[in-house]
């Protein structure tokens, strides 16, 4: 059941693959690499004095998901990425050379959105359309497989709340001191 979803899903982001779909989200797949959009986002947030919480929490989700995603569960489950198993797709990205599950691209977008969701909800909707592009050009490039995606997304907003309640404790002890 789970390999006909992935095969079905990722079957229809190849049907849609054209030039200027490719173009766009070459963008999202670039902006998404390493998580440096979402680092960048945490640093602007953390220099401002209202929003030094929420840059906090940001990079703290990041930092999570370094460590829970790709230096633990990557090397852990270590499954092949679509483009390994299927290699007669014609690839229009670098292919990868880490593991596939789960999407790091998408794990850090969604502990960063939730960072920020959990904020202010007006950036955090709108940074929200910025993840699930970035999430969706992962299986456009034939990278990812569903599960991947949802397994990011899950672990990432997981990730988002456990960096803020963090945030919110040390603030707490903070002012306690």
């Amino acid at each position: 059941m789970i390999e006909w979803l992935d095969s079905t899903v990722l079957n229809w982001f190849l049907s849609i693959q054209n030039p200027i779909l490719t173009v766009i989200m070459k963008i999202f797949t670039l902006i998404g690499e390493g998580g440096a959009v979402w680092i960048a986002v945490g640093l602007i947030l953390l220099a401002g004095k209202k929003t030094r919480k929420a840059g906090a929490a940001v990079l703290l989700a990041l930092v999570f998901c370094l460590i829970t995603g790709n230096l633990l569960l990557k090397n852990i489950v270590a499954r092949p990425r679509p483009c390994w198993v299927n290699p007669s797709v014609p690839m229009l990205i670098a292919i990868p050379k880490d593991f596939s599950f789960p999407s790091g691209h998408t794990m850090s977008s969604f502990a960063a959105v939730t960072a920020i969701f959990l904020w202010d909800k007006r950036w955090g909707t709108l940074a929200l359309f910025g993840a699930v592009m970035i999430a969706a050009s992962r299986m456009y490039f034939y990278v990812h497989y569903p599960t991947d995606i949802l397994a990011g997304l899950l672990i990432g907003i997981l990730l988002g709340c456990l960096a803020v309640y963090l945030v919110h404790i040390l603030e707490r002890r903070r002012q306690l001191c």
